[in-house]
Order: C-alpha cells, then sequence, then structure tokens
C-alpha cells in the first residue's frame, strides 16, 4: 500500500505512460495521465481513413517481449483474440523462406537456417556457426560496432545478409545496418531467436495498437481510481518548494503531484522540461538524440489480393515488408506496406511512393484488384537512430521523484513497444520502493 499522499503525474498517454499506470494502479497507487491527444497510444495509436480503422505505424511483436504480453493479459479483455501468433517464418519473395520446426530454442534455429529455402548451404553453416560463436559470448561484444562489420567479421554471405541479417536489424532498429549499434542487435537474437521456441514468434495485432492495450489500460486504470485525461495537454511544470511535488499545468488547471513520470516522445522533452536546471543533463543527452522514420503504405484495393503469408517481405524495391489486413484482421483488400528508416523513398512526394509500392505489388504478385484509395502515413522521427555506443538517459533522473519513461530511456533494448513498456514498469517500480521506503 502506498503512502496516502502519493499521487503520481504520468505526462503522456503511449505505451510508456500507460505501463506505469497500469504498474502504479495495481498496487493502488493514485495516479492522473495527461494526453495531448484524442486518441492514447502515442506513435502506436490507431487512425481512422475513409471509415477505415489503422495505425499511425504498422507494428510486430515477438514472443520475447514478455512485459508487453503480460500487461497485455492483465487489462485486456479478451487478449488470446487480440493477437495473431505466428511461429517464426521469414519469407522475402522470390529469395528467402526459412521457417522454424518445432523445436526447443536453439535447435529450432539452427534447424531453420540448415533448411533455407535460396539460401546456399555454406550460408547456412555459417549462419549457424554465427550463432553459436555469439551464445558462447553470451551475445555480448567488448566493444560495441555496426552490424554490418558484426557480419563482416563472422563471414556471413550475401543472400542471408541481404534477405535475413539486414532486415531484421532494419526491422528491429529502425537503423540502416552499417550505422546500426551490433550489441542492440545482439540483444534483440539473444531474447528472441536463443532464449526460448516461443520468443521467436512473431505477434500482428488483429486490431488497432490502441485497441490494443492503451484504452483498455486506460480502463483498469480508473476502474481503480486512476485518471485518465485525453485532449489534456500539460504545459508547464515546475518543483514545489519546501516539498519534492511538482505542480503541473494543463490549461487552466494546475495541480501538485508528489512524483512525475515524464513519458513524452524524446523530440518534446526539452521543450517540456526547460528552465529545470536540475535536469540540464537530461536535457543534453536527449537533445544529443538522432532519429529515424517509420512509412506505412495503405492500399485499399477493391477486390481481395492474394499474397503468399499475412506477412511478406519484399526485396530491391521500396515496400519492406507487406501486411495482408484481410488475413490479420478481415479488413477485405486492405494491404499494408513498411518502410522502415531512412532512405529514397523520402525523396518522393507521398502519392508517388504509394503508385511505386503498388507497381511492386502489382511486379511481384501480378494483376490486382482496381484501387479505391491510397495513404501515406510518415513519422518523421518514430525511432532513435541506434547507432552503437549511444548514450541514453537513465529513468532515474537527477531530480528527486521525477522520473522519465519512454523507449528512448537506457535498454538493453533498441526503440520497440517492448522497451517503451519496460521503460513505464522501471519508473513505476522506483516510485513504489520509493514510497515503500517513508
Amino acid at each position: 500500500m502506498s503512502d496516502p499522499a502519493t499521487h503520481v503525474a504520468i505526462i503522456g498517454g503511449g505505451y510508456a505512460g500507460m505501463a506505469a499506470a497500469v504498474t502504479l494502479a495495481e498496487q493502488h497507487v493514485p495516479v492522473t495521465v495527461y494526453e495531448a491527444s484524442t486518441v492514447l497510444g502515442g506513435r502506436a495509436r490507431r487512425v481512422e481513413i475513409n471509415g477505415v480503422t489503422l495505425d499511425n505505424g504498422l507494428h510486430i511483436l515477438i514472443g520475447a517481449y514478455r512485459e508487453t504480453l503480460r500487461l497485455i493479459a492483465t487489462v485486456h479483455p479478451s487478449p488470446a483474440n487480440a493477437l495473431l501468433r505466428l511461429p517464426l517464418d521469414w519469407y522475402v519473395h522470390g529469395h528467402l523462406h526459412l521457417r522454424a520446426p518445432r523445436l526447443p530454442a536453439p535447435l529450432h534455429l539452427a534447424a531453420a537456417l540448415l533448411t533455407a529455402k535460396g539460401a546456399p548451404l555454406r550460408e547456412s553453416w555459417a549462419a549457424a556457426r554465427m550463432m553459436r560463436a555469439l551464445r558462447g559470448t553470451n551475445f555480448h561484444l567488448p566493444r560495441d560496432t555496426s552490424v554490418s562489420a558484426l557480419l563482416k567479421d563472422h563471414a556471413q554471405g550475401q543472400v542471408l545478409t541481404q534477405h535475413l541479417w539486414m532486415p531484421l536489424c532494419v526491422s528491429a532498429l529502425n537503423t540502416p545496418p552499417e550505422s546500426a549499434s551490433a550489441q542492440l542487435f545482439l540483444n534483440v537474437l539473444r531474447d528472441g531467436l536463443n532464449a526460448d521456441r516461443a520468443g521467436s514468434d512473431m505477434l500482428i495485432a488483429r486490431e488497432d495498437l490502441s485497441t490494443l492495450f492503451p484504452e483498455p489500460a486506460a480502463a483498469y486504470v480508473r476502474a481503480r481510481g486512476g485518471a485518465v485525461l485525453t485532449q489534456r495537454r500539460a504545459t508547464e511544470i515546475a518543483p514545489v518548494s519546501n516539498t519534492n511535488g511538482f505542480q503541473i499545468t494543463a490549461g487552466d488547471e494546475s495541480r501538485i503531484f508528489s512524483h512525475v513520470i515524464c513519458a513524452l516522445p524524446p523530440h518534446q522533452v526539452a521543450a517540456f522540461l526547460s528552465g529545470m536546471v536540475a535536469l540540464s543533463e537530461t536535457i543534453q543527452t536527449v537533445q544529443a538524440l538522432e532519429y529515424q522514420p517509420i512509412t506505412s503504405v495503405y492500399l485499399q484495393f477493391d477486390g481481395r489480393v492474394t499474397l503468399p503469408s499475412a506477412m511478406t517481405g519484399l526485396s530491391n524495391g521500396f515496400a519492406q515488408w507487406l501486411f495482408n489486413r484481410e488475413a490479420i484482421c478481415n479488413q477485405s483488400g486492405l494491404i499494408g506496406a513498411v518502410i522502415s528508416a531512412k532512405g529514397p523513398h523520402q525523396d518522393l512526394t507521398q502519392d508517388v511512393l504509394a503508385q511505386r509500392v503498388r507497381a511492386e505489388l502489382h511486379e511481384k504478385f501480378g494483376p490486382l484488384p482496381p484501387l479505391k484509395w491510397q495513404r501515406v502515413i510518415s513519422e518523421k522521427r518514430a525511432t532513435f537512430s541506434a547507432t552503437p555506443g549511444l548514450r541514453r538517459p537513465p529513468q532515474q533522473t537527477p531530480l528527486r521523484h521525477f522520473w522519465l519513461a519512454g523507449d528512448y530511456t537506457a535498454s538493453d533494448y533498441p526503440a520497440t513497444l517492448e522497451a517503451a513498456v519496460r521503460s513505464g514498469i522501471a519508473c513505476a517500480r522506483g516510485i513504489l520502493g520509493d514510497t515503500a521506503a517513508l
């Protein structure tokens, strides 16, 4: 049970902020969440286009995202139906098909590599040897380097480099391999492909990302006496004299809280914290981050489009992964294409990019039904650039009772939903430990 004077303000209702809110609400700690948007979820939220419910970015989860899956199971009314779970089935059209058999880890990956269709056997053996060598070091590097350098050091062949390791790097880290952190990449391999068989499963949301977690999390928090306020932008924060608390101003209302968790996206943090001298070093660390985009292209056809799998990889074009929304969530004729990280697609207008992706579908899969509409959604600062040796701020700041949550904070993971959720949980547990000591 918390101290009666404890009341936590959470600034931002994305996955990090709502993970913190649920963790505190579980222990009956009063929380108030401030979210500027009408929709919860932050950079993983619902949008509606032409009466169709979509997401502002196409995301997948993996079985290794244990904290995210645990919280979804805690708050979601029907968690078993919320996600489409697929055993590891890596399909890059016309180039590579790697499917993991139902064997315990790491045997399932070794078998998948050695039986991969499209990969020369010598490359499969080299990949299996690399994984064995990495396992011997517990996936730890003495000094961080780039993913490209790591693959070169382990003599990875052209086919698996181009159609497995590099796409996996871009998908997981949202950073090009030549500038992506090999250590963060190895952390993903460690937990996603090596820890246990279920960790490598791919999970695709059957519903929008706001409905998947943030909105049922809000209902959970409210049912336990907390408040989740949408369309309520926190515009000012100030320490309260002679206390360890803070005054939060939102609109024409100001309230005092014992603790604050700032769960804003990193590019908004500095402006919100301006004037807080005790956090100057933290602000500088956040301001030094660089960013990578994620672009989602939605194509709504007037009729069914047949793809080889629910999630199909493409190579040598603009679209990197195609999601068959009809197979995933019964949205007939809707195809979602995702393009991670920086690239030449940024030089095209949205209409031209959508046309190019449509042309790629036609080239790979034949005639298509008439196109009813198209839409491109680009999050220009979707994630931080996950570069080698990157300095990331810790969740606990130098200012007592003030915490940072977000996928950009210190973590073993790159900017993923799991990193966001874990950061929020870490903040909440830190506050629970703080209040328990009073």
